[in-house]
Order: structure tokens, then C-alpha cells, then sequence
């Protein structure tokens, strides 16, 4: 029976050490099945569970910030109880007057360094060096794992952020365009998309290596990386839909770049997604949503070449390829729900702020209907 436990033992530290190894070592999008479980099923879950007590999408919001932290917290803790237990259970039958209680406080003394519990015997000797040594290093690589997420946090909301004066709160991709020709920008265009390309590039390496960023919450409740992400593709597949000839080339380096960057998150997170989807294929998003938001470009006067009816075959063609992840991101990460951003859990849309007009002749400005929850 003990020497039974002692194999056990040794089973559970090392399936325990490909876990953290896989989650706060290996560079590559490797996450263990562990820190799956803890991370969205059990911490995500609770949260969940609190937010949906609630109508207001801020206290949601308020509530939700907490998951993508808290969940590091408690896979730490898992993985220390279950070295405690797995260090316990091979310290048993190494020291024979000890019941099996008296070894799990031993490799608590050792995996704690707390050093109030100890063997004389060689054997039991070096197992308590190891669980020491594990709880130390441990401790160690959770501490230096933090820089490094939050430094990857730091890049990716700095371009959501500047994208709300180019798209409001939530974003949305007509709004991108019209507002750009709104203030006669519509030249910095290649420029916006070349930056999205690029901080896609970095989302699809942080993001798919460690997957828990993509709990981590925006700080103002009406942003989100991944309606960030969808409003900029859109843009790009509004653009090159409508305006063949003038539309720039950087939309389509964009646009590729981003559905790369989601198939790499939604691998790294066990999402399944077709891989090559047809330009034919349908899509969620109906031809009366997409008539709205062109209604949006027409009000401004956005130059189009094609109509409605033209250019909807080449911009389901283009969304095709990133819409199916993007709203499966923006459901399993509980993002805002903006419009063209697919179903959440409670429904409902929380339509973009337009920022108000103010001039010296119009001091008031023409106020616009603030973003709201309507579930």
C-alpha cells in the first residue's frame, strides 16, 4: 500500500511539473490540461457564475477584471497543494513509523520551506531537499511570469486604446472608415492598417504562448482586444470590397495577418475552427446588419464604387476567415458585446459612443445617443 502510494507519488509530481513546465516555460502554445481546467472551467466558471447576477454591463465588467489575475493565483496554489500531496505520498513508505499524515506535513515543511518537520533518514533526506527546492523554483517562475504577461498586456491595449477615437466604444469597423473620412484622413488608413498588422503579429506570439492573456480584461469596460481586433478587420474588408481600385494594399496584409493571429489563439485554446474556409461559405453576420452599417459610410459620404449588392460577395468573402474565431473569442473571453460581434451569454449590444462635435459656433455640440446595454 505505501510503496503503491509512493509511485502514485511520483506520477503526480512529474504530470504536476509538465504542467507548470508546458504553462510558465515552454515558448510555444502548450498549455496543459491542468491549467485549463483551473484557469477556465473552475476560476472562470465562479466568475461567470457572480456576472451573471448582474444586468449592468459595468458591474459585469467590474466582476470579470478579476477572473484573468485570480486565475494565475489559484493555478499557483493547485500546483503547490499537489506537489504537497504528491512529495507526501512518496515520503510515506520512506519513513515507516510515519502515518500518512505526518508525510504530508513533512512535504508541506519542505515544499514551503518552512523546515518545521524532517527526516533523518537519507532517502526521506532527499526527497525533502527536492520538494524544497520545487517550492522555491516554483515560486520563483511565477514571480519572473508576471513581467512578462503584463508587459504583453501593456502592448496590446495601448492600439485599442488610441482605436476608440477612430472607432468609438465598442468599436465597430464602419465606424473606422467613416469617422477617418469625417476629419479627411482616410490617407493615414495604410498606416492604420500597417500597425494593426504588426500588433497582430505580437497578439498571435503572446497571446497563443500564454493563453491566459486572453482573460485579462481592458481596462474601460467598453473595450476589448478582440472587438478591436474585428472592427479593424472589417474596416479592411469594407475597404477592399467597396473600393477595388483606391483601397489600399496593406488592408489585405492586415486582414491576413489578423485571421493568422486568431487561428493561432483559438489552437493554443482547444477552440476548433476550419482551417480553409471557402470565400462562398455563409456567415453570421446577415445582409440587413451589413446594409446598417454601409448606411453608416453613406450617411458620411464615403466614396463607393460598388453597391450594396456587389460588394457583399467580396466582404463575406473576406469575413470568412476570421469571423467564426473572433466570435468565439470574443464569447469565451466575455468581451463587450459590440455590434458585428456576435452573441454573448446574456444577449444583447452595446451600441459605439460617437464623441460629441464641439465648435466655437455650436459651444454644445451635437450630442449623440451614448452607448448602452440592451439586452
Amino acid at each position: 500500500m505505501r510503496w503503491a502510494a509512493f509511485a502514485a507519488g511520483i506520477v503526480l509530481v512529474v504530470v504536476v511539473s509538465r504542467s507548470v513546465l508546458l504553462t510558465l516555460v515552454v515558448p510555444r502554445s502548450a498549455a496543459s490540461r491542468l491549467s485549463r481546467f483551473v484557469g477556465r472551467r473552475v476560476v472562470r466558471g465562479f466568475f461567470l457564475f457572480l456576472s451573471d447576477r448582474f444586468d449592468d454591463w459595468d458591474a459585469k465588467d467590474r466582476i470579470l477584471s478579476y477572473s484573468g489575475p485570480l486565475s494565475l493565483l489559484a493555478l499557483l496554489v493547485v500546483w503547490l497543494l499537489l506537489f504537497l500531496l504528491g512529495y507526501g505520498l512518496m515520503l510515506w513508505p520512506l519513513v515507516p513509523h510515519h502515518s500518512l499524515a505526518s508525510a504530508i506535513r513533512e512535504s508541506g515543511s519542505s515544499v514551503f520551506t518552512l523546515g518545521v518537520a524532517s527526516s533523518v533518514r537519507p532517502s526521506a533526506t532527499v526527497v525533502d531537499f527536492v520538494a524544497g527546492a520545487t517550492g522555491l523554483l516554483l515560486v520563483a517562475l511565477e514571480i519572473a511570469y508576471l513581467p512578462t504577461l503584463y508587459g504583453a498586456f501593456n502592448r496590446r491595449e495601448t492600439l485599442v486604446t488610441m482605436l476608440q477615437s477612430r472607432a468609438g466604444a465598442p468599436p465597430w469597423g464602419p465606424e473606422i472608415l467613416a469617422r477617418h473620412h469625417l476629419v479627411n484622413l482616410t490617407g493615414n488608413l495604410p498606416q492604420l492598417y500597417r500597425d494593426w498588422e504588426q500588433w497582430s503579429a505580437d497578439v498571435a506570439e503572446s497571446h497563443a504562448n500564454y493563453p491566459v492573456l486572453v482573460s485579462f480584461r481592458s481596462p474601460h469596460p467598453l473595450r476589448s482586444w478582440v472587438l478591436a481586433l474585428l472592427a479593424v478587420l472589417d474596416a479592411g474588408a469594407l475597404h477592399l470590397a467597396f473600393c477595388p481600385t483606391t483601397a489600399p494594399k496593406e488592408a489585405r496584409l492586415c486582414i491576413r495577418m489578423g485571421f493568422t493571429a486568431l487561428r493561432d489563439i483559438a489552437q493554443a485554446m482547444a477552440i476548433p475552427f476550419t482551417g480553409d474556409p471557402l470565400p462562398t461559405d455563409p456567415i453570421a453576420l446577415t445582409d440587413e446588419e451589413f446594409a446598417g452599417g454601409v448606411q453608416r459610410l453613406v450617411e458620411v459620404g464615403f466614396p463607393l464604387e460598388r453597391t450594396v449588392e456587389e460588394a457583399w460577395p467580396h466582404f463575406r468573402g473576406w469575413r470568412v476567415n476570421y469571423e467564426s474565431l473572433a466570435y468565439a473569442l470574443a464569447d469565451a473571453s466575455t468581451s463587450t458585446p459590440g455590434p458585428w460581434s456576435g452573441e454573448r451569454r446574456r444577449g444583447g449590444t452595446i451600441n459605439p459612443v460617437p464623441p460629441v462635435d464641439r465648435t466655437p459656433v455650436d459651444p454644445q455640440g451635437h450630442r449623440q445617443t451614448p452607448g448602452r446595454w440592451m439586452g
